[in-house]
């Protein structure tokens, strides 16, 4: 019987965001992709340092292969993925699939994949899969690592607008500013918000907090410059997805890096650079290049 990821959380994610392959990359952009296969292939022996993401598919990881399957999925060629291997094993991931497209387009696998979740440094591959309907992320290599401070719990973070749910509301209060945004949610308080990109990854998640006799625990967090009263279509739009978050957020323009700094999540989302530049200084950051915020 074929091999299954049915029913399991599936994260896809890049070379450079499991490891610290920027000193490599730098070589591949100045001299080009022969120079950068030898050098991968003269430190096939050498592992590479954690990227931004190495944490947090770690503690997925830990829970077991039952529940969670990590894929490389990466547009460096297959010597370079000899190493990505190597260095996964020597540093205790138990991951044992790959895709390496040398230079394709690697969002094309995501759908035989069933990925929940891409990681990518690639802005036009996160792009790609996005448009596939693949809940996908811009990771900054030079984000802060600090997953290793709640050794027993993944914590995840998530924007609402244009991230968990579409960008209705935000393409009001791009247009026609924030009296209007709050009218228009406190006219359609009861009409639940569309899903956005990374509404079927909390789904993932909410179905894996339900499971029993897990060995690491799950917290989420919607972190959201919505107030009151615009607070509650987001709170009804959950209800009515049968989901629920951990902690919300509604911090009506205040800062949201300090509040995410107080929260320590594994990863955090947004659609805004300016959100992620801010918050990755203490968070391992992912960019959600979606919605009318990043079509200008």
């Amino acid at each position: 019987m074929p091999y299954s990821v049915e029913g399991k959380l599936v994260v896809a994610i890049s070379s450079r965001a499991l490891f610290d392959f920027e000193e490599e990359n730098r070589i591949f952009e100045r001299d080009g992709e022969p120079a950068y296969i030898k050098l991968q292939f003269e430190r096939l022996d050498v592992p590479a340092h954690p990227g931004v993401a190495f944490p947090l598919v770690k503690k997925l990881l830990a829970f077991g292969p039952d529940r969670v399957e990590v894929v490389v999925l990466s547009k460096n060629d297959p010597v370079s993925g000899l190493r990505v291997f190597r260095t996964a094993k020597q540093a205790g991931l138990a991951i044992e699939r790959g895709v390496f497209t040398r230079g394709r387009n690697p969002y094309e696998y995501l759908g035989p994949l069933k990925a929940n979740l891409f990681l990518s440094a690639n802005e036009r591959d996160v792009m790609g899969a996005l448009e596939a309907n693949v809940p996908a992320a811009r990771v900054y290599p030079e984000s802060s690592q600090a997953a290793s401070r709640h050794a027993g719990e993944v914590r995840i973070a998530f924007d609402g607008d244009a991230v968990l749910f579409s960008d209705e509301a935000e393409r009001v209060f791009q247009k026609d500013g924030l009296d209007a945004f709050t009218k228009h949610e406190t006219t359609n308080v009861l009409l639940p918000l569309p899903p956005g990109p990374f509404k079927p990854l909390l789904e993932a998640l909410h179905r894996l907090q339900a499971e029993k006799n897990l060995p690491m625990k799950i917290r989420t967090a919607l972190v959201t410059a919505r107030s009151a009263p615009a607070h509650e279509r987001a709170i009804n739009t959950l209800m009515n997805w049968n989901i629920a978050v951990d902690e919300a957020m509604f911090l009506g323009g205040l800062e949201k890096s300090a509040f995410l700094k107080a929260f320590e999540p594994d990863f955090y989302f947004d659609d805004q650079r300016g959100h992620i530049d801010s918050a990755r200084a203490y968070v391992a950051a992912g960019h959600v290049p979606f919605g009318v915020a990043n079509r200008r």
